[in-house]
């Protein structure tokens, strides 16, 4: 399954629902979750153990944020990456 998270602030109840193996893509504003620095660092660094996460690339540029500021282990994808990403996932839960 496919999970694109749009939601800002993040929540920790969206993870617990999302099961190992599921492919995670945090777009628009909650890209800013994706930081080293942020209070949800930890959270995606643990979930980087079950399941591949994704930020878009031009989300992540809009909002100012450098490639070496992201949690490591996070995968950032252009628009291409986001349609094999859909076209591979044929279930896909939205999270607004």
């Amino acid at each position: 399954m496919l999970h694109l998270i749009f939601q800002s602030p993040l929540q920790s109840a969206i993870f617990d629902r999302i099961d190992p193996g599921d492919e995670v893509v945090l777009l628009e504003n909650a890209v800013l979750h994706t930081l080293q620095s942020s209070a949800f660092s930890t959270r995606l660094t643990q979930q980087l153990n079950s399941n591949r996460l994704y930020l878009l690339s031009t989300d992540m540029l809009i909002r100012g944020i450098a490639p070496g500021d992201l949690v490591k282990g996070l995968e950032v994808i252009d628009y291409a990456g986001l349609v094999d990403l859909t076209v591979n996932n044929p279930v896909i839960q939205s999270w607004t």
